[in-house]
């Protein structure tokens, strides 16, 4: 069955004009000195930031910024929780907002030794930056501060009906209580945003069997919603291992996840997914085209494939994944009195937690085991495709990359976007770039680093975005 196929590299991290834009991307001002975009993000990775950590590259970025003239507006300062808008016009002058996102802190480099460049060398080679976030997140930074500076230079002294603002924030990767949280309940106001672009995937190939060449950008308007749980179960015996009792707390706790875990989960359609299979279908034609322009009709046709790759049948299921299990007991001969396990949730968008609860409780059928929520989303709305700020995004995509296609998609992982969202507030995430599967194998991963070139493709297609916001360019244009 090729329909799954077809979407199977959609989701691997599960992606001209006119007016004032220069033909390269304006040198960055770094110590008084101008530097190209490369040798920027090469000094920015020199400063780790694992999450926890983003102080010292937060001052980097946050400085760098304040020397190229943009308004400064610090909204957290310490380790865990430092994070600073950079704008064009001063936020106080109260302008609705563009809002480019990006996260200062990236994933720990584990095993150092193993990385043919050092992970904090920021090493730059005749067409690549190598280093601990040279994609995610550092990189994705350079391509929206490059894009900030454009305007900037484009809109001064110029009356115009939007703010642009670079909004770096602390713990994306680890989801504290710092960060984007601290800044939507502390500064949204003051923020005014109309809408928010963050990280999101680039463009990917070898989707559709017709067309296996042509590259397919997803601008996603959702992600499913993260529900961390911790179950426990306490169980007095004699602790000694030689008698086996009939109830004791590994038994309960190990019983009860073969209950909850044995069971396929079921795939469940949504407004989103089956938005995504149709939109697949009309670029994919024929007849697997024409089965997924129907997915309702051939549901158990599409869901018997779906379920073969779960990089995919995420995006159609609430997912249960047993993340820790544990008694916190190394003897041999001894019955722990105690058993804890810790469940990563991910609900489907207008899932109810509640009801995703109380269905687990039943499948478990074990009253003495405490459900403790670790971790819980808000519940976000997804962000209209019809939205203006989605169609002017999609069109310079197309502008840039002819013959590609745009899909509007939702995202299996969760992200900062959301906490925008839950306010109401339009969020897209798309990096519009061309990124080799080799490169994105990279991510999270060692060896991380990106080719030079998407340092200038990004802000190409971001500055023509910003020139429709600003009403420069029409939609559909390509002048």
């Amino acid at each position: 069955m090729r329909a799954a196929t077809t979407i199977r590299y959609l989701f691997p991290l599960l992606l001209l004009s006119s007016g004032y834009f220069h033909a390269q991307p304006p040198a960055i001002r770094h110590l008084g000195q101008p530097l190209d975009l490369p040798s920027v993000l090469s000094e920015y990775i020199k400063y780790p930031s694992v999450s926890g950590s983003e102080k010292a590259a937060g001052d980097f970025l946050r400085t760098l910024c304040a020397e190229n003239g943009l308004h400064i507006t610090p909204m957290g300062e310490a380790d865990g929780n430092y994070n600073f808008a950079a704008s064009i016009r001063p936020l106080e002058a109260g302008l609705p907002n563009i809002i480019f996102l990006n996260h200062i802190d990236v994933v720990p480099a584990e095993d150092p030794s193993t990385w043919e460049h050092p992970p904090y060398a920021g090493t730059v080679t005749e067409t690549e930056v190598w280093g601990r976030g040279a994609f995610d997140n550092k990189g994705v930074a350079m391509i929206q501060l490059s894009t900030v500076l454009e305007a900037q230079a484009s809109y001064r002294g110029q009356p115009i009906p939007y703010n642009v603002t670079l909004l770096a924030v602390s713990c994306e990767e680890n989801q504290c209580a710092g960060g984007a949280r601290y800044v939507v309940e502390n500064y949204l106001q003051l923020l005014n945003p109309a809408v928010v672009i963050g990280e999101g995937p680039p463009a990917v190939t070898e989707v559709l069997r017709r067309f296996p060449e042509r590259e397919i950008f997803g601008i996603s308007v959702a992600h499913k919603n993260a529900l961390w749980l911790k179950l426990e179960v306490s169980v007095e015996t004699t602790g000694h291992g030689s008698i086996t009792p009939l109830k004791y707390a590994n038994r309960e706790m190990v019983t009860a996840l073969n209950r909850l875990l044995r069971k396929r989960q079921r795939g469940i359609y949504t407004d989103l997914n089956v938005s995504l299979l149709r939109q697949l279908g009309r670029m994919e034609k024929g007849v697997t085209g024409f089965v997924m322009k129907h997915p309702r009709m051939f549901r158990p046709l599409l869901m018997a494939q779906l379920r073969k790759q779960p990089e995919i049948f995420a995006l159609f299921s609430n997912t249960i994944t047993l993340t820790g299990l544990d008694s916190r007991n190394e003897v041999v001969n001894i019955l722990a009195p105690t058993a804890t396990a810790l469940l990563d949730c991910r609900l489907l968008p207008m899932t109810s937690p509640e009801k995703f609860l109380a269905r687990l409780e039943r499948r478990m059928n074990n009253p003495d085991i405490r459900i403790t929520v670790l971790k819980q989303m808000p519940e976000t709305l997804p962000s209209s495709p019809r939205s203006p700020f989605f169609q002017y995004l999609s069109a310079s995509i197309r502008e840039h990359y002819l013959d590609s296609e745009v899909a509007s998609i939702f995202l299996p992982s969760s992200s900062d976007l959301g906490l925008f969202r839950s306010h109401g507030v339009p969020a897209f995430a798309s990096v519009p770039v061309r990124l080799d599967r080799s490169y994105l194998d990279r991510v999270h991963n060692r060896d991380e680093h990106i080719p030079h070139a998407i340092l200038h493709e990004g802000p190409k297609v971001y500055t023509t975005f910003l020139q429709k916001c600003m009403g420069e360019i029409n939609v559909g244009s390509t002048n």
